[in-house]
């Protein structure tokens, strides 16, 4: 017959033995997670990730500073290459300039994809984008000639320097700025269609009330006009004529003050709900993004650890 003691012992060995497996299945299920989304990736991928993508060790540093030179004599030589008596003179040793900076960009792009964990979605952001377009021209002027005059793009890559002089506060705000305009996509996008039909409108009435003998010959004719008097441009190619139209063209002058201040308020608004937030100019290991949160420590675009 059991005791109470017996009870006692057989109780206490079946819960030792319920954390026993709890503990083991704990164990399996992080192993079974890949290493390159709990951590960063290690090793010398890690050593060469911290040199391309941050900014914080000496190498780092320079290997960024030496980057932005390159972009900076890039651009210069494309432009020196479109004048026509620097072109003449000295156009083959500009063109051998444009190849040894596409080399160098394009060794650089490569070693910023292997480095991450996840290179499609480095590939899929902003700056892998603007440095994919920063190669390209180069090698379309094989078979399209002048199509390397587009390597000017290069110099949208100089905002790096925001986060190689870890400028913290101008990344913050470039961060407010994108999303201010993209919590206020929606409003702008209806704005822009009332703006749209309104020109459609005054456009096939001025084409009605001047017509062709004062300079309104079709109804794009009228919403060309439109836009450059909404806009309040006012080029003066076309004039309105008639005091109808007049009266038209002074009614709509006056609504292009008005269309001007709505998207600005728009923006305003959206721009003051985002300029609490902060960001951080640390790099994700796992696909290089930019303008995680402070207190982040897994990347919110692909799940990597990036603390």
């Amino acid at each position: 017959m059991l005791t109470i003691l017996d009870l006692l012992e057989w109780g206490r060995a079946e819960s030792w033995q319920r954390l026993s497996r709890r503990d083991t299945s704990q164990r399996l299920h992080c192993r079974s997670v890949p290493p390159s989304e709990q951590t960063p990736v290690r090793g010398f991928r890690h050593r060469l990730h911290e040199i391309v993508f941050e900014a914080d060790t000496p190498a780092g540093k320079a290997f960024d500073v030496v980057l932005l030179l390159a972009i900076l004599l890039s651009v210069t030589t494309v432009a020196l290459e479109s004048v026509p008596p620097i072109r003449a003179r000295f156009g083959g040793a500009l063109r051998a300039a444009e190849w040894f900076f596409t080399g160098l960009f394009t060794l650089e792009y490569v070693l910023r994809t292997v480095t991450v964990s996840k290179p499609l979605r480095y590939v899929r952001s902003f700056f892998g984008l603007v440095d994919l377009l920063a190669l390209l021209p180069t090698y379309l002027s094989l078979l399209l000639p002048g199509a390397q005059s587009l390597l000017a793009v290069r110099v949208i890559r100089l905002l790096r320097i925001f986060r190689i002089l870890k400028l913290a506060s101008f990344l913050g705000q470039a961060d407010i700025l994108l999303t201010a305009l993209r919590a206020s996509r929606q409003k702008i996008i209806v704005f822009l269609g009332a703006v749209l039909s309104t020109v459609v409108i005054m456009g096939s009435v001025m084409y009605l009330v001047e017509g062709g003998e004062n300079g309104f010959d079709s109804i794009p004719r009228g919403m060309y006009w439109a836009v450059v008097t909404m806009t309040t441009v006012g080029f003066g190619d076309i004039t309105p004529k008639t005091v109808l139209g007049q009266f038209i063209a002074s009614l709509l002058m006056i609504a292009g003050y008005g269309i001007l201040a709505v998207p600005t308020g728009i923006v305003s608004v959206e721009l003051a709900a985002a300029s609490r937030k902060h960001v951080d100019t640390q790099a994700c290991p796992g696909c290089g993004a930019y303008g995680h949160d402070p207190d982040a420590i897994y990347c919110k675009h692909c799940g990597t650890a990036i603390r």
